[in-house]
């Protein structure tokens, strides 16, 4: 059975429009601590990204050792400054004026565990230039995304009406969203192939 370890809406959309059948059993590492330990050996934010995803697929791995698991984790790079999910609608709006103007960059890590052992993993980076937006724009955005850029580690959705407040975008679209989906695909095909094979139509 293919297991998610992660509570994200966006990672389940993506598995489900893939056509794929899994479950979801998110992760209990302390992110902050793994992150905070990759720092201190000199990553940046894509080794930060890649070591949280390989963390929460080895944990859940360890738990559910007859399942393949797929993890993923997403940082948000502003220059050097690394930025986290806003807690609320004021924190959103204040990330988001941080951001404007700038350009960003979203690393992407996915980690792939069969039968409790990290087989594969990898990451995958876009980036994002927002528009010199002015307040009304931003909180008539956030007025319409609502509590779900909470979700987000940019306190955006490019798949909502937050794509608004963008001037450029490089980069996979599916790597934005915090899967690096095709990537992804090609490793199930290499090492867990019966899981697309019984794909859901």
């Amino acid at each position: 059975m293919l297991i998610l370890a992660s509570r994200s809406n966006a990672r389940k959309a993506l598995l489900l429009a893939a056509g794929l059948e899994f479950g979801t059993e998110p992760s209990q590492i302390d992110e902050r601590a793994v992150e905070n330990e990759t720092a201190a050996r000199g990553a940046d934010g894509r080794g930060i990204a890649l070591a949280l995803a390989e963390a929460k697929a080895s944990e859940v791995a360890a738990r559910r050792p007859a399942d393949v698991v797929v993890a993923a984790d997403q940082t948000l790079a502003l220059g050097y400054e690394l930025l986290h999910k806003p807690g609320t609608l004021p924190d959103a709006a204040r990330q988001l004026d941080h951001l404007r103007g700038r350009t960003h960059r979203l690393h992407a890590g996915v980690a792939l565990a069969v039968e409790g052992v990290l087989v594969w993993s990898a990451v995958d980076t876009a980036e994002l230039t927002m528009r010199e937006f002015d307040a009304a724009e931003r909180d008539a955005v956030l007025a319409l995304e609502g509590g779900r850029v909470l979700e987000s580690v940019g306190g955006y959705r490019l798949e909502g009406p937050s794509v608004r407040l963008f001037e450029s975008i490089r980069g996979d679209y599916f790597t934005i969203l915090g899967l690096p989906l095709l990537q992804l695909l090609g490793a199930l095909r290499l090492h867990a192939p019966d899981l697309l094979a019984t794909a859901r139509p």
